[in-house]
């Protein structure tokens, strides 16, 4: 990077940090600092969409659409309707009975170890996936500056804490609404120069019709399949009972719409981001299929992960890892020309003559990828001599783009996109789980009479110790294979399912009582680790299994119970 991308980079992430901050000036208390009531819906249904919207969207998203296409855009499908059930029930319970966090209202409906289960679920999922939120950006300073890994971490994780510390709820709500409009302005920018740095004889429509035919643009599957991760179906009932939880149950959501003025202000600002959502991920799903097409034309390396490429390069393999990346660069330049017959049979009405050039770059396409994966597999190996886990590279295909082919200036903006985005996901979580351990474990089990200053300094010392413990995860968050944005979603699957559960039966199943639904939830999450660890359902239908497992089992075992014959 040069001057002028530090200079916007800096700039943009130290304008909306110094905006949030001084929109949240004067808080006194530990409502003020953990709930910070003064939201309109646009700063609510923004805010909402930031939290969810990390580094590891931008990041991870158009990778997904690169290896895989744009199916997983049916991952939200079912987001609509999951806001329209939240906005019904779980607000205006919520509001009146002005709880700091959802998992109040459970020792109101249950009791407190019924309460106390639900936050631990939480603090446990929440607190896991806080370290892939910094590892993310991680991974693009590591790659700009040339720093490890663990550097960055270090960085960014002390940034974020003192985000949070100086800020309270307040400041990370108005910070995520200045910092969705750069997001959505930085994308825009950069889909326009990815059609613009195509070859001049390869025209927008060209392209994405290179992309159909290469698979990427395939954003529908009707095809059934309780084993397929991104299907109509997993997406509109295994995605409605993930955004349920997820929208109605995770305190880092629930917290951001608390914030509305009103019941009213809250439901817009969730069906703002109900209806929103979609499109924009949609938006970013398909700069990934265009970017495929893009690496068609421009020779990409044989993997995104300079990182992982600089160690082979001085490992006993180097010299295999060389004869590949000659043939891998043979190969490409072959693809490269099958791409452009395509692109030139599209400008004729034969549709043969197209079908035709589509099978040869498919078969091309092919080729390519195996010299690839002889390469990976040599990464792998050395790797797992080095006792270090598989490398992946999907997280690295728009950065590649970003920093090679955008003009400096634009890479600034980009690099601040994405880190911003990971500094206010990352500030949220820290601030949920900062509200959900001093409201529900520290103040109702621990130090219940003390004053609202004492809480208030608590609660930022809690801040601070959960952003270190999110930076130690950060560290061996590199050991993971998976794509980022698939890691983080199969995390909560596994946990959101039993919250989940417990919510719909306090709300809807009134006979149930505090013991049966207890144990239905205990009960339910080893069904669900069950389930995911013999891959018996892709994980979008665990919370699916999950919250009907307690539902399930707690009306049995309130019937047990019911039955039972009284002590005399």
């Amino acid at each position: 990077m040069e001057l002028i991308d530090w200079v916007v980079l800096l700039g943009t992430l130290g304008g909306i940090t110094a905006y949030g901050i001084w929109k949240s000036r004067g808080s006194r208390d530990t409502r003020d600092y953990l709930l910070a009531k003064k939201m309109n819906w646009a700063t609510v249904g923004l805010s909402v969409m930031a939290t969810q919207a990390s580094a590891i969207t931008f990041l991870s998203t158009p990778g997904q659409a690169f290896t895989d296409g744009m199916r997983f855009v049916q991952f939200y499908f079912g987001l609509p309707l999951a806001m329209v059930v939240i906005s019904a029930t779980f607000v205006p319970i919520y509001q009146r009975l002005h709880v700091y966090t959802a998992y109040e209202f459970l020792e109101q409906r249950f009791d407190l170890k019924t309460r106390g289960l639900t936050a631990g679920l939480f603090l446990i999922q929440r607190g896991l996936a806080a370290g892939l939120t910094i590892f993310a950006p991680s991974l693009v300073l590591s790659a700009i500056l040339g720093w490890e890994v663990s550097s960055t971490n270090l960085l960014l994780g002390g940034f974020v804490i003192a985000r949070t510390i100086f800020g309270g709820s307040a400041s990370v709500s108005f910070a995520q609404k200045q910092q969705m409009v750069v997001m959505l302005v930085g994308l825009g920018l950069a889909a326009y120069l990815l059609f613009h740095n195509l070859p001049a004889n390869v025209s927008a429509g060209q392209a994405v019709a290179i992309a159909g035919q290469m698979g990427k643009t395939n954003a529908l599957s009707f095809h059934f399949d309780l084993t397929d991760r991104y299907n109509l179906w997993s997406g509109l009932l295994g995605g409605f009972f993930l955004m349920l939880s997820y929208f109605g149950t995770d305190q880092s959501q629930v917290q951001r719409y608390l914030a509305g003025r009103s019941v009213a202000e809250s439901r817009l600002g969730l069906m703002f981001n109900g209806f929103f959502k979609i499109p924009m991920q949609f938006g970013i799903l398909f700069i990934g299929a265009i970017l495929f097409v893009f690496f068609l034309f421009q020779a990409p390396p044989i993997f995104f992960n300079q990182v992982e490429v600089e160690k082979i390069k001085q490992s006993p393999h180097a010299p295999a890892f060389a004869q590949l990346e000659a043939e891998y660069a043979q190969a490409v330049e072959v693809r490269k020309q099958r791409a452009l017959d395509l692109a030139t049979a599209l400008q004729q009405p034969n549709q043969a003559q197209v079908a035709q050039a589509g099978a040869a770059l498919r078969q091309a396409d092919t080729a390519a990828t195996q010299v690839r994966e002889r390469a990976v597999a040599i990464i792998h190996q050395q790797n797992q001599a080095d006792n270090r886990g598989k490398a992946s590279d999907t997280n690295y295909i728009f950065l590649t783009f970003v920093i090679n082919y955008l003009p400096h200036g634009l890479i600034g903006l980009l690099i601040a996109v994405i880190c911003g985005a990971s500094i206010s996901a990352s500030s949220s979580e820290l601030n949920a789980l900062t509200s959900t351990t001093v409201i529900d474990v520290y103040k109702r089990t621990m130090k219940p009479q003390a004053s609202e200053a004492h809480y208030l300094a608590a609660s930022k010392w809690v801040t601070a110790g959960w952003g270190v413990y999110a930076i130690l995860l950060a560290e061996f968050a590199n050991s993971l294979s998976n794509n980022l944005i698939e890691a983080v979603n199969i995390l909560g699957s596994l946990f959101y399912g039993t919250i989940l559960g417990i919510f719909i039966v306090a709300f809807y199943v009134k006979s149930v009582k505090a013991n049966a639904v207890f144990a239905a939830a205990l009960l339910a999450e080893v069904v669900v680790i069950v389930f995911w660890k013999y891959d018996i359902v892709s994980y979008l239908w665990l919370t699916l299994v999950g919250c009907a497992s307690v539902v399930i089992f707690a009306s049995l075992f309130q019937l047990a119970l019911n039955r039972r014959p009284a002590r005399v």
